[in-house]
């Protein structure tokens, strides 16, 4: 006989919902929901790693929860820059050109 004992591995850490939901949020606002999804992709992320803290190494999902606040954040900051700049072009008198152009 062998001194090999076989060993289970150890079972798979849950991730936490709020994770999950802050990864598929994250997606949404870039893709179907974009203001709307990246606030919830921000505020489940910002949520998700208070619970994963919290539970003391019991959940997993840190790395989805940081993309998800990531993507949010990111395309929040493009839609404030994007309506700045309209408010800008608004303000300066430049829209009649672009229209004029075909943009």
């Amino acid at each position: 006989m062998s001194d090999y004992q076989y060993q289970q591995p150890a079972p798979a850490q849950p991730n936490s919902t709020m994770a999950i939901v802050s990864l598929v949020s994250g997606i949404l606002g870039w893709t179907f929901v974009p203001l709307l999804g990246s606030i919830v992709a921000v505020i489940t992320g910002h949520m998700a790693k208070k619970e994963i803290k919290e539970s003391m190494g019991n959940l997993g999902g840190d790395t989805m929860a940081t993309i998800g606040l990531v993507l949010g954040y990111i395309s929040m900051a493009l839609f404030v820059c994007g309506c700045l700049f309209f408010v800008l072009a608004m303000g300066l008198g430049l829209m009649p050109v672009f229209w004029s152009n075909g943009y």
